[in-house]
């Protein structure tokens, strides 16, 4: 019989330990491990961090907004929304000054909570912002003239255009539920931290249409964006959203970008930490124009460019969220409405609104249930959210 009273020498001893939750699931996570795991992404994965500045862009303050709005045939307020919804935070900004400002989950102002998709609307505000500085000649310039690296595979004759509006015509599934599916792989390359991993991921896919033909939602198409503005730039992604936008602006907090590897390249379309009020601040940037300070970020006419339609979404991507949201169109990297309203959006409920008709802007931080997770008693969350921000839009 073995003598269990004393651990062998050999034997590790019992320390506190903290569990975290498997990297490589990250977009597979059931409800209890998002609400934890999208505030802690720099524990999960290799990041680099986009530095603020000395002073911060104080946000002037008016009157909340009062929002009441329908659903289901019965009068709901916010607190019923951000309970329904799994609502960890939710911001509007009239006119530059903040009318509503709420935090669930346990998420606090200075938390930096994953972006998830919308990071590639910023990504590709740097594209204008390079431009400007004459680092990018043009968006019509080919991949190759700034990554050779790509030279001689299906990546060959995409521009950067193409990159910043979907239709490099590679062939790619985005499907979050499907392991297998070219989104996971890079999201596994991503949670191994494998240098270079998603650049040959990359490389190794075929082209199905010519470039500019389709349109066809990429993530990896975004990774190789930022890649490409980083050899532009000459200068790390981080870097150069900190010296553009994130010092000059005045942002609160530091945030980060995800790398693909220690010390590696930064993830231009996934997976970026930001807090609540700094999303509110590039939301107000962008209704800015692109001019902070008197001195212009990005070309004059850059923001209507990118909110022009650059392609229509098709049928195929019509989910119940785009058709709640009203998201028809689709410009760099920017999702659009018919009403003129842009958007960024994320996996899980990350959505950046913004109207400038109205001068107005509504981020969303939440965990909507992955597909597996979802029971048959979910509310239509995104129906919910338009209806939230119509209320909004609408008060006095």
């Amino acid at each position: 019989m073995t003598d269990l009273s004393f651990p062998s020498a050999a034997a590790a001893i019992a320390r506190p330990a903290v569990h975290l939750p498997r990297s490589e699931d990250f977009l597979l996570w059931p409800p209890c491990l998002q609400a934890y795991g999208y505030r802690i992404v720099d524990q999960l994965f290799a990041t680099r961090s986009v530095a603020r500045g000395p002073a911060t862009r104080e946000l002037e303050r008016g009157p909340e907004a009062r929002v009441q709005y329908e659903s289901d045939g019965v009068q709901r307020g916010l607190p019923e929304f951000m309970d329904r919804n799994n609502v960890a935070g939710l911001l509007a900004m009239r006119e530059g000054r903040v009318v509503l400002e709420r935090y669930g989950l346990g998420l606090q102002p200075h938390d930096r909570w994953s972006t998830m998709s919308t990071i590639k609307s910023v990504t590709s505000l740097l594209v204008g912002a390079a431009v400007q500085d004459g680092a990018i000649h043009s968006i019509d310039d080919p991949v190759t003239r700034y990554l050779p690296a790509m030279q001689g595979c299906a990546y060959d004759q995409v521009t950067v255009r193409h990159l910043m509006t979907m239709s490099s015509g590679m062939e790619w599934t985005e499907d979050y539920t499907d392991k297998q599916s070219d989104v996971n792989r890079y999201s596994k390359s991503l949670a191994d931290k494998v240098p270079g991993g998603v650049l040959a991921l990359l490389r190794a896919c075929r082209r199905l249409h010519a470039p500019g033909a389709v349109w066809h939602y990429n993530t990896g198409d975004t990774y190789l964006l930022g890649a490409l503005l980083s050899a532009a730039t000459g200068m790390t992604l981080a870097d150069y959203l900190s010296q553009k936008i994130w010092q000059p602006y005045g942002m609160e907090f530091d945030a980060f970008y995800t790398l693909e590897s220690e010390n590696g390249q930064e993830i231009g379309g996934s997976r970026a930490g930001m807090t609540l009020r700094d999303l509110g601040r590039v939301g107000q940037f962008v209704l800015d124009d692109g001019v902070i300070g008197g001195k212009r970020v990005l070309p004059e006419g850059w923001i209507d460019q990118a909110g022009a339609v650059a392609h229509a979404v098709p049928e195929a991507f019509h989910s119940a969220s785009r058709q709640a949201l009203g998201l028809t169109a689709y410009g760099y990297s920017w999702w659009l409405r018919d009403d003129g309203a842009m958007m960024a959006m994320g996996h899980s409920g990350q959505r950046i609104y913004i109207d400038r008709r109205h001068a107005l802007v509504v981020v969303q931080l939440a965990a909507y249930p992955e597909p597996r997770y979802a029971s048959a008693n979910e509310p239509d969350r995104d129906a919910e959210l338009n209806s939230v921000i119509a209320a909004i839009r609408d008060a006095a």
